[in-house]
């Protein structure tokens, strides 16, 4: 498969409500999902329906928005669960239920075959209400779930013949990027649906290895604005169109709307009551920010020396760092340059010189340098 065909379940209406600092209100996530639609994710994911009664009217309220997003939702294997989302009128509901010998034991009781005798009945009841209806089945904690036990009951689920895709889920976020390769690859070979990878955080392998799901045969991958979630998170949205835009520029700016994405993680950031990381990949601070004097020089000549990704692709702008005792006279003589001022390769030499002494005693800001450009200029 190309890495061009697939599609993005974005979860921050679902499993970004269960980030520690997250309570969104129902214009909370109307503003949430216009901007994901905005930015054009094919499905937007909600909290089951069954959660709350605000849960349930949320489901009924964005699922009537009309968003060029699919509106889904996420349950547990009930039946009574599947009746109220059936009700809300989503384009699509994603069931789950554990099938690590841990949910066995600790979460649910029912063995591998009793997994697949509800799932099936469930299945089924949804497909028989709504012919229509976008249906996955996830089993959670996929990762530690024996490859053989995977296949068996997903075998079964296909065999239904209701069921677009199957979901993997890293629950606890333990995989490796080659474990994710090798476990979607053996899956690749046993069925023909379409392949979702639910990756989580807590060894931050997340996007590396939804990355990797896709190129070993995914199709559908879940990501969160800022990457949140339960405990440290899932994939990140921007982290994975990061991750390929690096790969093919061109494709990703026709498949989504790149510019949107800022706005879209300054609100969601706000609705959480968090900064946005200074490391972040794309909108961090420090993301496009140039300080030592070789990278800068080299940058001035031609930004894809140091830079993966072209700011400008979304709205961001680049950072020529000369206010510190790292800097080069390349870059001096670009912010001279930007001021109107003209120096000789012996006066930048000079004022390089002078720069550095002084931030060796002191923290520079950008009025202090350019300062001393003026203070030399009119000598």
């Amino acid at each position: 498969m190309s890495l061009s065909e697939f599609a993005i379940v974005e979860s921050t209406l679902r499993e970004g409500e269960q980030f520690i600092k997250a309570n969104f209100s129902s214009d909370d996530k109307v503003e949430i999902a216009e901007a994901l639609g905005a930015f054009g994710v094919e499905y937007i994911e909600l909290t089951s329906p069954i959660a709350s009664p605000q849960s349930r009217q949320d489901c009924e309220r964005l699922a009537g928005l009309g968003l060029p997003s699919k509106i889904l939702t996420h349950i547990r294997c009930h039946l009574e669960d599947a009746k109220v989302a059936l009700a809300t009128g989503v384009a699509g509901i994603n069931l789950t239920i554990g099938s690590s010998s841990l949910m066995r034991q600790f979460s649910h009781g029912k063995n591998i075959n009793q997994i697949i005798d509800l799932a099936s009945e469930v299945l089924t009841f949804i497909h028989q209400q709504a012919p229509n209806i976008e249906l996955r089945f996830s089993a959670e904690d996929s990762s530690r779930t024996s490859t053989e036990d995977l296949i068996k009951i997903y075998s079964a689920i296909e065999k239904l013949g209701v069921v677009k895709r199957i979901g993997i889920a890293d629950t606890v976020g333990i995989s490796t990027p080659m474990q994710v390769f090798e476990l979607v690859k053996t899956l690749r070979q046993f069925t023909n649906l379409d392949i979702e990878f639910h990756g989580h955080n807590d060894t931050e392998c997340a996007t590396a290895n939804s990355y990797t799901a896709l190129e070993a045969g995914a199709t559908h991958i879940d990501t969160c604005v800022l990457g949140i979630g339960e405990r440290n998170g899932i994939t990140s949205l921007a982290g994975f169109i990061a991750r390929l835009y690096a790969t093919n520029p061109e494709q990703i700016k026709c498949k989504y709307r790149l510019e949107e994405l800022a706005n879209l993680h300054e609100l969601v950031a706000r609705k959480v009551g968090i900064s946005i990381p200074f490391n972040h990949c794309i909108f961090g601070e420090s993301a496009f920010s140039h300080k030592a004097g070789i990278h800068t020089k080299a940058m001035l000549n031609s930004s894809e020396t140091y830079e993966a990704i072209n700011p400008r692709s979304f709205g961001v702008t680049r950072s020529i760092l000369i206010n510190h005792k790292l800097a080069g006279k390349q870059a001096i003589n670009h912010r001279a340059n930007e001021l109107g001022l003209s120096f000789n390769l012996s006066q930048l030499k000079d004022i390089t010189h002078r720069l550095k002494t002084l931030a060796d005693q002191q923290s520079l800001t950008i009025e202090d340098v350019d300062n001393i450009l003026y203070s030399y200029h009119c000598q």
